[in-house]
């Protein structure tokens, strides 16, 4: 199934989307959001949005303000600003009843959107998901590493090691080992697209924009752990059991703490884990959305 792009004009950006449209809308429509650095809706869910479709959900995938099609916004690109961004989107896209999954830094604006609209969303699926830890690493080398983050991010060291490792194929195909764990997952286009997006967008400015907004010198600014016993919305955590970037420990933590939290870790998966076991995530979705009912309003 072959995804429509559209333009989608909110208040204060215009961003573009990618769409997919089943033949009868039986399911939820569903929100998708990807995660930072160099990704897109593309990238992040080129594989789900078409099987998701063809289960009977509409599927809108836009790429943020400043990644993937989409032009960078007149306005800071900090967590709070990107929350309040998702509540524009799904007015626009005139959602009564929907679905929102977001992978590692969508999916902290997936949360986001919970508390800040609560009730809206029939159901969440939360992906590597940002916003459950206090730093960047756990224990105490994990505060030397957040310290040494912040530090480059300031020094705007870490913006030019980026550039230089996008444009160098073997330094790419390294790093994208610690994201997509399965190395029949992690395929020469994958690279050739990971690289594409890099070097020829704007999605790695704008990320070390939202880093610079997050990433204090001994904490991140946003951790939403303490306020998830409030969200009462049905919520699927997946999680890659090899997940370098998020401790799954605080997944565990996260799940139990949300009323209607669900955990559901897929073995042998890094990161970007719908990419890595697309097997296991897909249908894992597809049971939290079956689990969520069909619509009961026009959409």
């Amino acid at each position: 199934m072959d995804a429509r792009r559209t333009v989608i004009d909110l208040p204060h950006a215009t961003v573009s989307a990618l769409e997919w449209r089943p033949t009868a809308e039986t399911g939820l429509p569903v929100l998708l959001l990807h995660g930072g650095g160099a990704d897109s809706a593309e990238l992040s869910w080129g594989e789900v949005g078409p099987a998701l479709a063809d289960a009977g959900h509409r599927v809108i995938a836009p790429d943020h303000p400043g990644f993937g099609h989409s032009p960078r916004a007149d306005w800071p690109l900090s967590q709070e600003r990107l929350v309040r961004h998702v509540g524009e989107l799904v007015d626009a896209l005139d959602l009564g009843e929907y679905a929102i999954a977001g992978l590692s830094l969508g999916g902290g604006m997936s949360v986001g959107h919970l508390l800040d609209q609560p009730g809206r969303a029939r159901t969440a699926i939360l992906l590597g998901c940002y916003g459950l830890m206090p730093r960047l690493a756990d224990e105490f080398r994990g505060r030397i590493t957040h310290l040494t983050s912040f530090l480059l991010l300031r020094s705007g060291l870490l913006a030019a090691m980026t550039r230089s490792y996008a444009r160098n194929r073997p330094a790419m195909e390294r790093g994208l080992r610690d994201l997509v764990r399965n190395p029949e997952a992690r395929t020469p286009e994958l690279v050739d697209a990971v690289i594409a997006e890099a070097v020829g967008g704007t999605s790695l400015e704008s990320f070390g924009q939202w880093q610079r907004d997050q990433v204090l010198w001994n904490r991140l600014r946003t951790v939403y752990t303490g306020q998830l016993a409030s969200i009462r919305t049905p919520t699927l955590l997946v999680h890659g059991d090899r997940d370098a970037g998020v401790p799954l420990a605080r997944i565990e933590t996260a799940a139990a703490l949300l009323p209607s939290g669900s955990l559901r870790l897929v073995p042998g998966a890094g990161h970007w884990v719908q990419r890595d076991r697309p097997d296991l995530v897909i249908p894992a979705m597809l049971e939290q959305l079956r689990s969520a009912g069909a619509p009961t309003t026009n959409t």
